[in-house]
């Protein structure tokens, strides 16, 4: 009872409804918050520190960012859960704070484009800069094995380089991107290497239809090539991309583990500085997803960044026992 009255305490304020209702649909840093609620930091953070206190919320530090988000576990998660079902998505204010959210969201995916529109011609060295990108095709060709590959299909496929890698393994190989000028080089790259049996289409991969892919049967191994690492949610990636693998198919994913270059993010565009086996792991379960494998590619004594690149290998039962659940929904 002294929990369940502590948590209604944390909710009953203005303000604090306005963040579960925010922190509901997204998860943000206390700069974008401020933004949307247009309110001081200071004011802001004491009403986070309270609502994170009380297990409402839950703060994860990135760097010198912090990202706030609804809690996924404990009592107090399920008090928030309730709340945000009860609020009125048509009252006047959260409307406003919702289309505030709005703006906040289109100008980081028109920054991303142009990013990624400027920089689609050096891709590849971008990349190299990182980590010399061999070794890692080569880490994640063993990975994979020998076990026979049907469809093939690499979200966020870039300059079409792991398709180039894999699909002369493979009996067909897809390749979505959502930039026109990638996909142009994509095209280009395949077409240079002569492998008929693959190809690359316009697609946002959060929101795939498979049947307008021509994913079918569905995909034998899908692989997430340094792409998390640009989303705000990486792991609705990963439930959306576990839907589309067939009974006992393959995600293998590529990133980073944790690190602190700041600088990736203002001029790589990236959202997100690496990730944990436990933060991978728990994805992967949420999405129905096994991890069955891991892999550490530190960088070399040449390297222009410290990173460590990381390999994940997930496997989707052969017959599934439960639906996925969505992110944040109680096991």
């Amino acid at each position: 009872m002294d929990g369940l009255l502590d948590g209604l305490k944390a909710v009953a304020e203005p303000t604090r409804l306005r963040l579960l209702s925010l922190l509901a649909r997204a998860e943000l840093t206390v700069t974008e918050i401020t933004q949307v609620l247009q309110q001081s930091q200071p004011r802001v953070s004491r009403h986070l520190k309270l609502m994170v206190e009380a297990g409402l919320l839950k703060r994860f530090p990135e760097g010198t960012w912090v990202f706030y988000r609804l809690a996924e576990d404990g009592e107090a998660a399920g008090l928030a859960r309730a709340v945000t079902a009860l609020m009125d998505a048509d009252d006047p204010v959260l409307a406003e704070d919702a289309a505030r959210l709005e703006t906040i969201r289109k100008t980081r995916a028109d920054e991303a484009a142009a990013y990624f529109a400027e920089n689609a011609a050096r891709w590849d060295e971008i990349r190299a800069l990182h980590l010399p990108e061999a070794a890692v095709e080569q880490a994640m060709v063993d990975l994979l094995g020998d076990r026979p590959i049907g469809t093939l299909l690499d979200l966020g496929t870039g300059t079409g380089r792991i398709l180039e890698v894999l699909s002369p393994r493979a009996e067909r190989g897809i390749g979505i991107d959502m930039s026109h000028e990638m996909l142009g080089i994509a095209r280009a790259n395949l077409e240079r290497a002569g492998l008929k049996n693959a190809q690359v289409r316009y697609g946002n991969i959060l929101r795939l239809d498979p049947g307008a892919l021509g994913v079918v049967p569905q995909a034998d191994v899908a692989v997430l090539h340094h792409v998390l690492h640009f989303f705000e949610h990486p792991q609705e990636v990963v439930a959306q991309t576990a839907r589309l693998l067939a009974p006992a198919g393959r995600l293998l994913i590529a990133d980073f583990a944790p690190h602190g270059l700041e600088h990736l993010r203002e001029n790589h565009a990236h959202r997100r500085l690496g990730f944990s086996d436990r933060e991978v792991g728990a994805w992967a379960e949420a999405a129905g997803l096994r991890l069955v494998a891991t892999r550490d590619l530190p960088p070399g004594d040449g390297a222009a960044a410290k990173l460590t690149v990381k390999l994940w290998l997930l496997e989707k039962p052969q017959e599934s026992a439960r639906a996925p659940r969505r992110a944040g929904e109680a096991a």
